[in-house]
């Protein structure tokens, strides 16, 4: 016995190198130059600390997000996904408590006519499990590691949820603007042909020039049933002038995203679970040790039935040590071993990844700034070449076509600007979502 024990020990020791280990992150070299701009990764605020009430001001869009968070079929589904992963994570708890069974017999045995003999034996069994080598432990971690999966997944989903409801809207808000536009636009051209035909008849212009503003034309009268179509149904909102966001973004630190980007925990938590599965692999090396014991009331406890009954008691220990399947086994081993390499590239790629899109949208956000500025000085320019050669139309000698191609100029340049506006939100609405917020 005490050589049993002695080995057992030792096993015990043996085995504290792999299954008794908790999962670290590994070492991320690199991280700190995940985004392009240095001087912001000192800075640890960032977009993604806004709710997305406070970054989402419109009271109409709230309403629709609010109402996509309680009716989307797949953020339900990701909720039920996290109650499920919930209910394993219990499951795997209660593994550690005995395991209770009622186990009643009763036996009626007449032999050779006499009297039948009655035999009854109302028992309860239990079994426990001692998890000297950790299969229960990493079951367990294996388990936290899915439901913490499951709740990046939620996370995920009500993310994008978020952000392609806001970028639906503002896409709406941005076809009002350039449909309106677009209507004053064909309005002009529809104008211009009419003094471009009447110039031809005074022998002022080709018919090559009466062709190219026909077509021109046309072309605004085939985007304007476009953007109709875009809209199948009517939505209440108000309009792109109304809506505001921070004039400055800030990104905060690169870490951040390890505990902010919900995809990027999902991987942390799936390379998590990779290494307890690796660890449960190394405990089916060792051997399972069981007790198991059962108590009851019978009355045929003794080589003659007897009445009235007694108390009946037992005890087993069981170890069992695998000795055939250990091929089986180092394959298992090999397999999870495997898994987990793959968990870790995968979980440094995420990372890479979310540190491209914050980037990506941060340049896209700072792009369209720029060419939003450049376009209100245009606008300001044009709208003063419009009113001048109104002034000249009246004054001189100057053709009324001038004029409208001036305001035609003036229109495109709003066109332009309601286009980069649009990109500017975008740019935030990416940023926001590249960082991590909406949840």
């Amino acid at each position: 016995m005490k050589r049993i024990i002695i080995g057992l020990l030792l096993l015990t020791g043996l085995s504290g190198c792999h299954i008794y280990r908790t999962y670290e992150r590994p070492e991320l070299s690199g991280v700190d130059s995940l985004y392009r701009v240095p001087a912001m990764t000192e800075d640890t605020m960032s977009l993604a600390d806004f709710s997305w009430k406070e970054l989402f001001t419109d009271t109409v869009l709230q309403q629709l997000i609010e109402k996509g968070i309680a009716n989307n079929t797949d953020l339900n589904i990701a909720r039920l996904k996290v109650r499920e992963a919930e209910a394993l994570l219990t499951s795997s708890k209660l593994a550690y408590l005995p395991s209770v069974s009622l186990t009643p017999q009763g036996t009626i045995k007449s032999i050779e006519g006499n009297s039948p003999t009655k035999t009854y034996n109302l028992a309860a069994s239990a079994d426990w499990e001692l998890d000297i080598f950790g299969r229960l432990t990493n079951a367990k971690r294996e388990a936290k590691a899915v439901l913490e999966q499951s709740q990046a997944y939620k996370q995920a989903v009500q993310t994008q949820l978020i952000a392609t409801i806001a970028n639906s809207y503002y896409t709406l808000l941005m076809l009002d603007k350039q449909l309106d536009i677009s209507r004053r636009t064909a309005e002009i051209w529809a104008e211009n042909l009419r003094v471009m035909k009447a110039l031809k008849k005074a022998g002022q212009t080709t018919e090559m020039a009466v062709a190219q503003i026909e077509a021109s034309k046309l072309s605004v009268d085939a985007s304007l049933s476009s953007l109709l179509g875009v809209v199948p149904q009517r939505i209440d909102r108000s309009t792109l002038d109304m809506q505001s966001f921070p004039d400055t973004l800030s990104v905060g630190v690169p870490l951040q995203l390890l505990q902010r980007r919900p995809d990027v925990r999902q991987s942390e938590a799936a390379l998590a679970e990779a290494f307890y599965t690796t660890n449960r692999a190394y405990s089916a090396f060792y051997p399972a040790i069981t007790l198991s014991g059962s108590a009851g009331w019978t009355n045929a406890a003794g080589a003659i039935i007897s009445n009235p009954g007694e108390w009946l008691f037992s005890a087993v220990g069981a170890l069992v040590q695998p000795l055939f399947n250990r091929g089986q086994n180092i394959a298992n081993l090999k397999v999870a071993k495997a898994r987990q390499e793959e968990a870790l590239l995968t979980f440094r790629q995420t990372l890479l990844n979310a540190g491209t899109e914050v980037n990506d949208a941060l340049l896209q956000w700072q792009v369209a700034r720029r060419r939003l500025d450049l376009d209100r000085q245009q606008i300001i320019s044009l709208q003063s070449a419009v009113r001048s050669s109104e002034l000249l139309m009246r004054h001189s000698s100057q053709n009324y076509l001038e004029v409208l191609t001036a305001r035609q100029t003036l229109l495109d340049a709003e066109l332009s600007a309601v286009s980069d506006r649009f990109e500017e939100i975008q740019g935030v609405i990416n940023l926001y979502h590249a960082l991590g917020g909406g949840y």
